[in-house]
């Protein structure tokens, strides 16, 4: 007997900050029906998360929120590279980079750029947006239990405002209540990794004088390295609002409540060097920098995403982008699970693929903290200064799940990145022309597999058609080449059987989420049969 409830949803997700919020937007451009509950009031009103990559704006642009995005970060727009200095006033400055993509090399590899857009100007943006596309986002609502059997998840909600209790019964429940994660905690996954790094406390104050000392050095971030008075100093508006992570000793016996006013006020200006510095504090938010990894991404139909998968210093923004990052896997495999045309067993590769990039990447954030010398870390930094972040935010690759064709053995982050089209990997970036319009093959990949094919894979093409009818699989073919009758046509220059490893009679078959799922190199006999084969592997049919 199926458990009493007040209503039914697809998915349920847990947690409305950055994660949360982009698994609703993801969803709901998927058609999937969904109920998000956040325990806090609003969005966040504390800057923080700002640092957005490549690879989560170009799932914000096929998402259709990129220029929305931009618009809300254009404060920042002019803001780039990060600066180690004693004080501002000193003499002893050091740009660590300085600039995220000098002379615009990047383009080569992407349709978007990178974006520094605060946490409490994005989510305003992914909230306003996934309500129109018909998310069901309640605030002030707590997960309070759940339980769970074969068929679903029941969960007790209660409205904080109101103390009303509600059941509603989902056939998946997606985690993204924070690194303190109750519903982990509940399922009594545990967490590998290094554990707690450094602890900080997230200053934000008023200061009209300081963007004079400031001046023309529009930094991401500026490291201040005094010993009396080491902490970041990071920019909300350029003029007069700024933030102020100040290293916190918990270990060491120093409370929240020892972060005074006074004391802090008194810190802000040792660090500077403006020892006359009007200050005025606005806000405090204590936080920690760890490494840690759960054990496992799922439990039955409830799965982990974002800092209830994992934890990872917060240099280089990789933390936030990774659990963005996860919801777009996990959408579309929830998307085609409750669709019908993919089996339950797709869901299990969400855990095979996603676990490993977290591992990897929260290896290279502490690795960078350290590098950075980030106030309040104490490790040793590795030897030399790591170099291509580009890796970590393009070449990860899934070395099993929904994949065929790939190397198991290989690394999830490549020392240097090399897009190539093999299988597990992101699909590479080519500019292309439909109907005259310009478009990136990014933009192709979304709510559909896709297969491309070049002006001699004709026979996979009509393979495709018919095994998708046959299948029930929602499936686009392009042809890419320069003949009326092909789809698409690459810019001048362009050569896309070469960027994705294959011939021109060839063909590349890619995910919703823009990766590829296998690819042959040429043409073969039984192109129908081999799809068929591929397509159900992929597809857990």
């Amino acid at each position: 007997m199926k458990p009493k409830t007040d209503e039914h949803v697809p998915v349920l997700i847990v947690g409305g900050s950055l994660v949360g919020l982009s698994a609703s937007l993801f969803l709901g451009r998927l058609g999937v029906r969904h109920q998000l509950v956040e325990k806090h009031a609003a969005t966040s009103h504390h800057p923080r998360g700002r640092g957005n990559n490549l690879r989560t704006m170009e799932l914000y642009r096929v998402a259709g929120v990129e220029e929305e995005i931009r618009s809300a970060a254009s404060v920042l727009a002019d803001n780039h590279g990060i600066l180690q200095a004693g004080t501002l006033t000193g003499a002893d400055q050091e740009w660590l980079f300085r600039e995220i993509d000098p002379g615009g090399a990047l383009a080569r590899f992407s349709p978007s750029g990178w974006c520094l857009c605060s946490q409490n100007d994005l989510e305003p943006v992914l909230l306003r947006r996934a309500r129109e596309l018909g998310g069901d986002l309640c605030f002030s609502t707590e997960l309070r239990s759940f339980e769970q059997d074969a068929d679903g998840v029941t969960a007790l909600l209660r409205d904080r405002d109101s103390g009303a209790e509600r059941t509603v019964r989902a056939d998946y429940l997606v985690a993204a209540d924070g690194p303190r994660s109750p519903a982990r905690e509940r399922l009594g996954i545990g967490q590998t990794g290094r554990g707690d790094l450094f602890h900080n406390v997230s200053i934000t104050f008023r200061a009209k004088r300081l963007a004079d000392v400031v001046g023309d050095r529009l930094f991401i971030a500026c490291y201040l390295t005094n010993p009396e008075g080491p902490g970041a100093l990071l920019p909300v508006d350029n003029r007069e609002n700024w933030v102020f992570h100040a290293p916190w000793r918990p270990d060491e016996g120093e409370t929240l409540e020892d972060f005074t006013d006074e004391r802090c006020i008194a810190h802000i200006r040792t660090a500077t060097g403006v020892p006359d510095l009007e200050v005025e504090i606005t806000g405090k938010a204590p936080w920690r920098a760890a490494e840690r990894v759960a054990e496992r991404y799922c439990s039955g139909r409830v799965f982990l995403a974002g800092d209830s998968a994992h934890e990872m210093s917060p240099t280089g923004a990789f933390g936030s982008n990774t659990g963005i990052q996860d919801a777009h896997n996990l959408a579309w495999k929830l998307a085609a699970v409750l669709g019908g045309w993919a089996g339950p067993g797709l869901l299990e590769t969400y855990q095979q693929e996603r676990r490993p990039v977290a591992h990897a990447t929260s290896e290279r954030a502490s690795a960078r903290s350290a590098e950075h010398r980030h106030p309040g870390y104490d490790a040793v930094p590795g030897t030399g200064r790591q170099s291509n972040v580009l890796a970590v935010a393009l070449g990860y690759r899934y070395n099993s799940g929904a994949v065929l064709g790939t190397d198991p053995t290989a690394p999830t982050v490549p020392e240097r990145f090399q897009p190539d089209g093999e299988p597990g990997g992101r699909a590479p970036h080519l500019w292309l022309r439909r109907a005259g319009v310009r478009l990136s093959t990014v933009d192709l990949f979304e709510k559909h597999l896709v297969l491309l094919t070049g002006a001699g894979g004709s026979a996979w093409h009509q393979a495709a058609g018919r095994v998708a009818e046959r299948l029930d699989i929602p499936l686009d073919r392009y042809r890419i080449g320069t003949a009326p009758e092909d789809d698409l046509a690459p810019e001048p220059g362009a050569d896309w059987a070469a960027a994705y490893g294959t011939g021109e009679d060839g063909a590349v078959l890619i995910r919703p989420d823009g990766f590829v799922a296998w690819r042959s190199a040429r043409a073969v006999a039984d192109a129908e049969g081999v799809l068929g084969t591929v397509l159900g592997e992929l597809l857990r049919l």
